[in-house]
């Protein structure tokens, strides 16, 4: 199993989280963003979407990070990242996918940097609007959270969810936004960080972190 990524990707991340938490073996072939490799010819003959993360297993490659994680748990049913009961499976596809879809694509790189330098707008333009997208989604999370009295996880064991929250809030820190306020979101960062598969698919854990970022 060979998964293509980069270190600071939050869907690498995402999937990394998954890997981890189901016990399964990878290897990392890094692919650096900041020289546009997955723009390359050769990244393109793996993956089509010319993104990360792609996740090479027997010979064929899954790419998009949410099937992916989806795929993980049907093919491989140990350690689930989904509980079997239908209200819990939606209670954690419905904020997993919140965050995914609501924010992944207005503050991924290329739109930041489209930002500032098609726009013209400045950094603290950038960061405002990296915020204002933030704060929309995570106070919605955060309310169905309380709404639910969650503790150290959404459910009994981390799962779908934590491994979508923990990458966007790894980002929502790197650029200073103000979490003081969400304390069920930062319940369960804590939780997670403290577990070894969180630790293992941090970004600065992986082979390429040394690499300018």
């Amino acid at each position: 199993m060979r998964l293509h990524a980069y270190h600071r990707s939050s869907t690498s991340y995402r999937v990394r989280i998954a890997l981890n938490l189901k016990g399964l073996a990878y290897e990392t072939a890094p692919v650096n963003l900041l020289e546009a490799e997955q723009r390359s010819q050769s990244f393109r003959a793996v993956n089509c979407f010319a993104g990360v993360p792609a996740l090479e297993v027997d010979g064929r490659v899954y790419a998009q990070s949410l099937a992916i994680l989806e795929w993980l748990d049907e093919r491989y049913p140990a350690n689930p990242l989904l509980p079997q009961d239908i209200e819990d499976r939606f209670a954690a596809r419905e904020l997993a996918y919140a965050i995914a879809t609501e924010l992944h694509a207005p503050l991924n790189s290329p739109v930041l940097a489209y930002l500032e330098q098609d726009l013209g707008l400045d950094r603290g333009a950038v960061q405002d609007w990296y915020h204002r997208w933030l704060g929309k989604t995570l106070s919605g999370v955060e309310a169905r959270l309380a709404q639910r009295g969650a503790a150290d996880f959404l459910l009994a064991a981390p799962g779908l969810f934590e491994a979508v929250l923990i990458p966007q809030l790894y980002n929502a820190r790197r650029f200073a936004f103000d979490l003081s306020a969400m304390p069920h979101i930062t319940r369960i960062e804590a939780a997670c960080l403290a577990l070894p598969a969180f630790a293992a698919a941090h970004p600065d854990n992986q082979p390429d972190a040394a690499e300018k970022s």
